[in-house]
Protein backbone atom coordinates (compact mmCIF):
# COMPACT_ATOMS: atom_id res chain seq x y z
CA UNK A 1 0.00 0.00 0.00
CA UNK A 2 2.64 2.45 0.44
CA UNK A 3 4.84 1.87 -2.60
CA UNK A 4 1.54 3.00 -5.05
CA UNK A 5 0.40 5.80 -2.04
CA UNK A 6 4.52 7.21 -2.56
CA UNK A 7 4.20 7.00 -6.32
CA UNK A 8 0.81 8.52 -6.73
CA UNK A 9 1.94 11.16 -4.81
CA UNK A 10 5.21 11.80 -6.77
CA UNK A 11 3.16 12.06 -9.58
CA UNK A 12 1.03 14.61 -8.05
CA UNK A 13 3.69 16.67 -6.89
CA UNK A 14 4.95 16.80 -10.29
CA UNK A 15 1.71 18.11 -11.93
CA UNK A 16 1.19 20.60 -9.78
CA UNK A 17 5.29 21.56 -10.42
CA UNK A 18 4.66 21.78 -13.98
CA UNK A 19 1.37 23.50 -13.85
CA UNK A 20 3.45 25.88 -11.95
CA UNK A 21 6.33 25.86 -14.54
CA UNK A 22 4.67 26.00 -17.60
CA UNK A 23 7.38 27.21 -19.59
CA UNK A 24 9.38 24.48 -18.13
CA UNK A 25 6.67 22.00 -19.53
CA UNK A 26 6.42 23.41 -23.23
CA UNK A 27 9.94 22.50 -23.49
CA UNK A 28 10.00 19.60 -22.05
CA UNK A 29 7.25 19.17 -24.87
CA UNK A 30 9.03 20.43 -27.79
CA UNK A 31 12.47 18.55 -26.34
CA UNK A 32 10.18 15.22 -27.08
CA UNK A 33 8.83 16.19 -30.35
CA UNK A 34 12.26 17.16 -31.89
CA UNK A 35 13.19 13.59 -31.21
CA UNK A 36 10.19 11.86 -32.77
CA UNK A 37 10.51 13.68 -35.97
CA UNK A 38 14.56 13.47 -35.76
CA UNK A 39 14.04 9.58 -35.19
CA UNK A 40 11.37 9.14 -37.65
CA UNK A 41 13.03 11.40 -40.82
CA UNK A 42 15.59 8.07 -40.48
CA UNK A 43 12.81 5.81 -41.63
CA UNK A 44 11.70 5.71 -44.97
CA UNK A 45 8.42 4.46 -45.44
CA UNK A 46 8.74 3.70 -49.03
CA UNK A 47 11.08 0.48 -48.97
CA UNK A 48 10.93 -3.02 -51.13
CA UNK A 49 9.08 -4.63 -48.10
CA UNK A 50 7.27 -1.85 -46.59
CA UNK A 51 8.50 1.27 -44.30
CA UNK A 52 12.47 0.16 -42.85
CA UNK A 53 14.42 1.91 -40.57
CA UNK A 54 17.61 3.36 -40.75
CA UNK A 55 17.56 3.02 -44.66
CA UNK A 56 18.31 6.66 -45.04
CA UNK A 57 19.41 9.79 -43.59
CA UNK A 58 17.89 13.34 -43.24
CA UNK A 59 19.33 16.27 -44.97
CA UNK A 60 20.72 19.15 -42.88
CA UNK A 61 17.47 21.06 -44.45
CA UNK A 62 15.50 18.94 -42.97
CA UNK A 63 17.22 19.01 -39.33
CA UNK A 64 16.93 23.19 -39.52
CA UNK A 65 13.66 23.03 -40.10
CA UNK A 66 12.63 20.53 -37.39
CA UNK A 67 14.70 22.66 -35.06
CA UNK A 68 13.00 25.57 -35.65
CA UNK A 69 9.70 23.86 -35.62
CA UNK A 70 10.51 22.19 -32.45
CA UNK A 71 12.07 25.55 -30.63
CA UNK A 72 8.37 27.58 -31.99
CA UNK A 73 6.25 24.51 -30.00
CA UNK A 74 8.15 26.50 -26.47
CA UNK A 75 5.76 29.91 -27.00
CA UNK A 76 2.69 27.91 -27.91
CA UNK A 77 0.78 28.89 -24.74
CA UNK A 78 1.68 32.59 -25.04
CA UNK A 79 0.98 32.87 -28.91
CA UNK A 80 -0.61 30.05 -29.94
CA UNK A 81 -1.82 31.35 -33.28
CA UNK A 82 1.61 32.91 -34.54
CA UNK A 83 3.22 29.39 -33.67
CA UNK A 84 0.95 27.37 -35.54
CA UNK A 85 2.03 29.82 -38.40
CA UNK A 86 5.84 29.29 -37.91
CA UNK A 87 5.06 25.39 -37.70
CA UNK A 88 2.76 25.28 -40.80
CA UNK A 89 5.00 27.27 -42.83
CA UNK A 90 8.20 25.08 -41.84
CA UNK A 91 6.10 21.75 -42.82
CA UNK A 92 4.66 23.20 -45.95
CA UNK A 93 8.74 23.72 -47.10
CA UNK A 94 9.89 20.22 -45.91
CA UNK A 95 6.72 18.97 -48.03
CA UNK A 96 7.57 20.59 -51.34
CA UNK A 97 11.51 20.12 -50.62
CA UNK A 98 11.62 17.19 -49.28
CA UNK A 99 11.59 13.54 -51.19
CA UNK A 100 10.61 11.60 -48.82
CA UNK A 101 9.76 14.37 -46.91
CA UNK A 102 11.10 14.73 -43.17
CA UNK A 103 7.74 14.88 -40.54
CA UNK A 104 8.19 18.23 -39.80
CA UNK A 105 4.51 18.47 -39.75
CA UNK A 106 4.56 16.89 -36.35
CA UNK A 107 5.09 20.07 -34.69
CA UNK A 108 1.87 21.82 -36.59
CA UNK A 109 -0.34 19.07 -35.55
CA UNK A 110 0.98 20.18 -31.71
CA UNK A 111 0.31 23.32 -32.37
CA UNK A 112 -2.67 23.21 -33.80
CA UNK A 113 -4.16 21.33 -30.79
CA UNK A 114 -3.00 24.11 -28.46
CA UNK A 115 -4.74 26.49 -30.40
CA UNK A 116 -7.58 24.65 -30.45
CA UNK A 117 -7.67 24.07 -26.82
CA UNK A 118 -7.36 27.96 -26.22
CA UNK A 119 -9.53 29.74 -28.62
CA UNK A 120 -13.42 29.52 -29.73
CA UNK A 121 -14.89 27.45 -31.45
CA UNK A 122 -15.44 28.99 -34.50
CA UNK A 123 -11.96 29.71 -34.47
CA UNK A 124 -10.39 26.41 -34.31
CA UNK A 125 -13.15 25.64 -37.53
CA UNK A 126 -11.31 28.31 -39.62
CA UNK A 127 -8.19 27.83 -38.38
CA UNK A 128 -8.54 23.73 -38.10
CA UNK A 129 -9.48 23.87 -41.89
CA UNK A 130 -7.69 26.13 -43.35
CA UNK A 131 -4.34 23.83 -41.65
CA UNK A 132 -6.01 20.44 -43.15
CA UNK A 133 -5.68 22.24 -46.27
CA UNK A 134 -2.65 24.03 -46.39
CA UNK A 135 -0.76 20.92 -45.36
CA UNK A 136 -2.56 18.25 -47.10
CA UNK A 137 -3.03 20.45 -50.26
CA UNK A 138 1.05 20.72 -50.64
CA UNK A 139 1.66 16.93 -49.92
CA UNK A 140 -0.85 16.02 -52.72
CA UNK A 141 0.56 18.28 -55.32
CA UNK A 142 4.05 18.53 -54.48
CA UNK A 143 4.87 15.30 -53.01
CA UNK A 144 6.55 12.38 -55.06
CA UNK A 145 3.62 9.99 -53.88
CA UNK A 146 0.33 9.26 -55.07
CA UNK A 147 -2.34 12.04 -53.75
CA UNK A 148 -3.91 8.78 -52.48
CA UNK A 149 -1.43 7.85 -50.33
CA UNK A 150 -1.51 6.61 -46.57
CA UNK A 151 1.44 9.32 -45.87
CA UNK A 152 -1.28 12.11 -47.08
CA UNK A 153 -3.94 10.75 -45.93
CA UNK A 154 -2.58 9.75 -42.41
CA UNK A 155 -1.83 13.74 -42.37
CA UNK A 156 -5.18 14.57 -43.18
CA UNK A 157 -6.39 12.57 -40.06
CA UNK A 158 -3.51 13.77 -38.07
CA UNK A 159 -4.67 17.42 -38.12
CA UNK A 160 -8.28 16.40 -38.09
CA UNK A 161 -7.76 14.39 -34.67
CA UNK A 162 -5.50 17.39 -33.35
CA UNK A 163 -8.07 20.13 -33.91
CA UNK A 164 -10.48 17.96 -32.32
CA UNK A 165 -9.08 16.64 -29.63
CA UNK A 166 -8.21 20.89 -28.55
CA UNK A 167 -11.52 21.65 -29.14
CA UNK A 168 -12.55 18.75 -26.27
CA UNK A 169 -10.14 19.87 -23.80
CA UNK A 170 -11.24 23.14 -24.14
CA UNK A 171 -14.95 22.44 -23.88
CA UNK A 172 -14.26 20.09 -20.79
CA UNK A 173 -12.24 22.81 -19.37
CA UNK A 174 -14.69 25.44 -19.66
CA UNK A 175 -17.12 23.02 -18.23
CA UNK A 176 -14.88 21.86 -15.12
CA UNK A 177 -14.61 25.69 -14.87
CA UNK A 178 -18.48 26.63 -14.87
CA UNK A 179 -18.81 23.80 -12.07
CA UNK A 180 -16.36 25.46 -9.93
CA UNK A 181 -17.13 28.72 -10.11
CA UNK A 182 -21.36 27.51 -9.67
CA UNK A 183 -19.65 25.59 -6.53
CA UNK A 184 -17.97 29.02 -5.37
CA UNK A 185 -20.67 31.44 -5.85
CA UNK A 186 -23.51 28.65 -3.96
CA UNK A 187 -20.00 28.79 -1.02
CA UNK A 188 -20.17 32.71 -0.92
CA UNK A 189 -24.09 32.70 -1.22
CA UNK A 190 -24.33 30.00 1.73
CA UNK A 191 -22.12 32.35 3.61
CA UNK A 192 -23.68 35.74 3.00
CA UNK A 193 -27.31 34.04 3.77
CA UNK A 194 -26.25 32.64 7.22
CA UNK A 195 -24.42 36.15 7.62
CA UNK A 196 -27.57 37.99 7.02
CA UNK A 197 -29.77 35.59 9.06
CA UNK A 198 -27.66 36.20 11.87
CA UNK A 199 -27.83 39.34 11.66
CA UNK A 200 -31.76 39.71 11.35
CA UNK A 201 -31.51 37.23 14.08
CA UNK A 202 -29.25 39.51 16.09
CA UNK A 203 -31.76 42.66 15.24
CA UNK A 204 -35.09 40.53 16.20
CA UNK A 205 -33.91 39.81 19.95
CA UNK A 206 -32.27 43.34 20.41
CA UNK A 207 -36.28 44.89 19.56
CA UNK A 208 -37.47 42.15 21.56
CA UNK A 209 -34.72 42.94 24.49
CA UNK A 210 -35.19 46.86 24.11
CA UNK A 211 -39.14 46.35 24.69
CA UNK A 212 -38.71 44.34 27.74
CA UNK A 213 -36.41 46.23 29.21
CA UNK A 214 -37.66 50.14 28.24
CA UNK A 215 -41.41 49.10 29.06
CA UNK A 216 -40.67 47.25 32.58
CA UNK A 217 -37.81 49.64 33.47
CA UNK A 218 -39.67 52.50 33.07
CA UNK A 219 -42.61 51.46 35.10
CA UNK A 220 -40.30 50.14 38.26
CA UNK A 221 -39.49 53.63 37.37
CA UNK A 222 -42.39 55.77 37.84
CA UNK A 223 -43.19 53.24 40.89
CA UNK A 224 -40.26 53.52 42.43
CA UNK A 225 -40.44 57.50 42.60
CA UNK A 226 -43.99 57.23 43.97
CA UNK A 227 -42.49 54.89 47.20
CA UNK A 228 -40.43 57.03 47.81
CA UNK A 229 -42.41 60.32 47.22
CA UNK A 230 -45.36 59.18 49.99
CA UNK A 231 -42.94 57.09 52.04
CA UNK A 232 -43.34 59.26 55.07
CA UNK A 233 -46.69 60.63 54.93
CA UNK A 234 -49.12 57.64 52.97
CA UNK A 235 -47.04 54.34 53.51
CA UNK A 236 -49.95 52.36 52.35
CA UNK A 237 -49.54 54.16 49.48
CA UNK A 238 -45.92 53.31 49.21
CA UNK A 239 -46.77 49.84 49.72
CA UNK A 240 -49.08 49.82 46.53
CA UNK A 241 -46.09 51.35 44.65
CA UNK A 242 -43.37 48.83 45.73
CA UNK A 243 -45.57 46.21 44.94
CA UNK A 244 -46.31 47.17 41.36
CA UNK A 245 -42.70 47.36 41.60
CA UNK A 246 -42.22 43.44 42.48
CA UNK A 247 -44.84 42.66 39.74
CA UNK A 248 -42.79 44.47 37.19
CA UNK A 249 -39.90 43.60 38.16
CA UNK A 250 -41.20 39.85 38.15
CA UNK A 251 -42.33 40.50 34.47
CA UNK A 252 -39.80 41.82 33.56
CA UNK A 253 -37.55 39.01 34.35
CA UNK A 254 -39.89 36.21 32.74
CA UNK A 255 -39.96 38.34 29.36
CA UNK A 256 -36.13 38.53 29.65
CA UNK A 257 -35.91 34.62 30.45
CA UNK A 258 -38.19 33.54 27.20
CA UNK A 259 -36.39 35.93 24.86
CA UNK A 260 -32.75 35.03 25.94
CA UNK A 261 -33.67 31.46 25.87
CA UNK A 262 -34.11 32.03 22.39
CA UNK A 263 -30.25 32.00 22.18
CA UNK A 264 -29.95 28.15 23.66
CA UNK A 265 -29.15 25.36 21.45
CA UNK A 266 -32.41 23.71 20.42
CA UNK A 267 -33.22 20.78 22.75
CA UNK A 268 -31.83 22.34 25.57
CA UNK A 269 -34.37 21.63 28.44
CA UNK A 270 -33.61 24.47 30.87
CA UNK A 271 -34.54 26.99 27.82
CA UNK A 272 -38.39 28.42 28.69
CA UNK A 273 -41.35 27.32 26.88
CA UNK A 274 -44.18 30.00 27.77
CA UNK A 275 -45.61 31.35 24.42
CA UNK A 276 -44.61 35.16 23.53
CA UNK A 277 -46.83 37.81 24.64
CA UNK A 278 -50.21 38.98 22.27
CA UNK A 279 -53.08 40.93 22.06
CA UNK A 280 -54.90 38.07 24.23
CA UNK A 281 -53.00 39.85 27.08
CA UNK A 282 -53.13 43.49 26.32
CA UNK A 283 -55.31 44.31 28.86
CA UNK A 284 -53.01 42.87 31.33
CA UNK A 285 -50.59 45.06 29.96
CA UNK A 286 -52.80 48.29 29.73
CA UNK A 287 -53.23 47.31 33.66
CA UNK A 288 -49.83 47.75 34.29
CA UNK A 289 -49.67 51.40 32.64
CA UNK A 290 -52.65 52.50 34.85
CA UNK A 291 -51.15 51.17 37.91
CA UNK A 292 -48.19 53.19 36.67
CA UNK A 293 -49.94 56.25 37.01
CA UNK A 294 -50.72 56.63 32.89
CA UNK A 295 -54.79 56.53 31.89
CA UNK A 296 -55.43 54.53 29.39
CA UNK A 297 -58.79 53.75 27.82
CA UNK A 298 -59.43 50.61 25.07
CA UNK A 299 -61.23 50.11 21.99
CA UNK A 300 -61.57 47.13 20.07
CA UNK A 301 -63.55 45.37 17.34
CA UNK A 302 -60.85 42.51 16.33
CA UNK A 303 -62.71 40.06 18.70
CA UNK A 304 -62.53 36.41 16.91
CA UNK A 305 -59.77 37.48 14.95
CA UNK A 306 -56.68 34.43 15.08
CA UNK A 307 -53.57 36.78 13.83
CA UNK A 308 -50.68 35.01 13.14
CA UNK A 309 -47.70 34.81 16.24
CA UNK A 310 -45.42 37.34 14.05
CA UNK A 311 -48.23 39.73 13.59
CA UNK A 312 -49.93 39.61 17.71
CA UNK A 313 -46.66 39.89 18.53
CA UNK A 314 -45.56 42.82 16.40
CA UNK A 315 -49.09 44.60 17.86
CA UNK A 316 -48.63 43.67 21.03
CA UNK A 317 -45.13 45.16 21.76
CA UNK A 318 -45.94 48.19 19.32
CA UNK A 319 -48.72 49.11 21.99
CA UNK A 320 -46.37 48.49 24.83
CA UNK A 321 -43.44 50.63 22.93
CA UNK A 322 -45.95 53.15 22.10
CA UNK A 323 -47.24 53.45 25.89
CA UNK A 324 -43.53 53.45 27.77
CA UNK A 325 -43.01 56.69 25.75
CA UNK A 326 -46.33 57.97 26.28
CA UNK A 327 -45.14 57.73 30.49
CA UNK A 328 -41.43 58.54 29.82
CA UNK A 329 -41.83 61.70 27.96
CA UNK A 330 -45.39 62.75 28.29
CA UNK A 331 -45.72 64.18 31.07
CA UNK A 332 -47.64 63.67 34.96
CA UNK A 333 -51.03 64.54 32.93
CA UNK A 334 -51.05 62.71 30.03
CA UNK A 335 -53.29 60.14 28.89
CA UNK A 336 -53.72 57.40 26.09
CA UNK A 337 -56.34 55.94 23.94
CA UNK A 338 -55.63 52.76 22.23
CA UNK A 339 -57.63 51.18 19.86
CA UNK A 340 -57.45 47.98 17.61
CA UNK A 341 -59.53 47.37 14.51
CA UNK A 342 -59.85 44.93 11.88
CA UNK A 343 -60.54 46.85 8.62
CA UNK A 344 -60.61 43.72 5.51
CA UNK A 345 -57.32 41.91 5.82
CA UNK A 346 -55.32 44.00 8.08
CA UNK A 347 -55.77 44.69 11.73
CA UNK A 348 -54.88 48.73 12.80
CA UNK A 349 -53.11 49.61 15.60
CA UNK A 350 -53.63 53.07 16.83
CA UNK A 351 -52.38 54.96 20.17
CA UNK A 352 -53.06 57.97 20.76
CA UNK A 353 -51.98 60.52 23.74
CA UNK A 354 -52.35 64.33 24.64
CA UNK A 355 -48.87 64.36 26.20
CA UNK A 356 -47.53 67.74 26.44
CA UNK A 357 -49.11 70.18 24.48
CA UNK A 358 -47.25 72.00 21.64
CA UNK A 359 -43.55 73.46 22.20
CA UNK A 360 -43.20 72.52 25.89
CA UNK A 361 -41.80 69.33 27.32
CA UNK A 362 -39.87 66.72 24.71
CA UNK A 363 -42.84 64.84 24.04
CA UNK A 364 -42.93 60.81 23.33
CA UNK A 365 -41.95 61.73 19.53
CA UNK A 366 -38.83 63.09 20.69
CA UNK A 367 -37.14 60.13 21.36
CA UNK A 368 -35.24 59.05 18.03
CA UNK A 369 -33.70 62.66 18.38
CA UNK A 370 -32.87 61.83 22.02
CA UNK A 371 -30.68 58.55 20.80
CA UNK A 372 -33.87 56.06 21.66
CA UNK A 373 -34.71 53.03 19.07
CA UNK A 374 -38.41 52.63 20.02
CA UNK A 375 -39.50 53.87 17.09
CA UNK A 376 -36.96 52.74 14.99
CA UNK A 377 -37.78 49.05 16.25
CA UNK A 378 -41.79 49.33 15.48
CA UNK A 379 -41.11 50.48 12.17
CA UNK A 380 -38.86 47.35 11.60
CA UNK A 381 -41.20 45.25 13.36
CA UNK A 382 -43.62 46.49 10.53
CA UNK A 383 -41.84 46.40 7.64
CA UNK A 384 -40.75 43.15 8.51
CA UNK A 385 -44.34 41.57 8.23
CA UNK A 386 -45.24 44.17 4.81
CA UNK A 387 -47.17 46.41 6.88
CA UNK A 388 -46.85 50.68 7.57
CA UNK A 389 -45.94 52.80 10.35
CA UNK A 390 -47.00 56.60 10.82
CA UNK A 391 -45.88 58.04 13.71
CA UNK A 392 -46.21 62.32 14.59
CA UNK A 393 -47.06 64.96 16.52
CA UNK A 394 -50.58 65.90 17.04
CA UNK A 395 -52.21 69.36 16.50
CA UNK A 396 -52.53 71.03 19.54
CA UNK A 397 -49.92 68.44 21.30
CA UNK A 398 -49.42 64.67 22.06
CA UNK A 399 -48.26 61.91 19.64
CA UNK A 400 -50.06 59.51 17.16
CA UNK A 401 -48.85 56.35 16.09
CA UNK A 402 -50.56 53.90 13.81
CA UNK A 403 -49.42 50.71 12.34
CA UNK A 404 -51.40 49.03 9.55
CA UNK A 405 -50.78 45.08 9.50
CA UNK A 406 -51.17 42.14 7.62
CA UNK A 407 -53.61 39.79 8.62
CA UNK A 408 -51.49 37.29 6.87
CA UNK A 409 -47.77 37.83 7.76
CA UNK A 410 -45.21 38.53 5.00
CA UNK A 411 -42.75 35.40 5.06
CA UNK A 412 -40.04 37.68 6.31
CA UNK A 413 -42.43 38.20 9.46
CA UNK A 414 -42.97 34.58 9.49
CA UNK A 415 -39.33 33.96 10.11
CA UNK A 416 -38.93 37.24 12.82
CA UNK A 417 -41.66 34.67 14.84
Amino acid sequence: MTAPLTGFTRLAHTRCWLRAHPTAFDAALAVAVLVCMVTASFADPHGPHGPTFGTRTPEVRSLLLMVVAAGALVFRRNRPVAVLAVTAAVSVVELVAGDPPAPVAMSAVVALYTVASRTDRPTTWRVGLLTMAVLTGSAMLFGSAPWYSQENLGLFAWTGMAAAAGDAVRSRRAFVDAIRERAERAERTREEEARRRVAEERLRIARDLHDVVAHHIALVNVQAGVAAHVMDKRPDQAKEALSHVREASRSALNELRATVGLLRQSGDPEAPTEPAPGLAVLDALLDTFRNAGLPVELARTDHGTELPAAVDLAAYRIIQEALTNVRKHGGADAKAEVSVVRVGRTVEVTILDNGCPAGQGSGPGHEADSGGHGLIGMRERVTALGGTLSAGPRYGGGFRVQAILPVKAHAEGDEDA
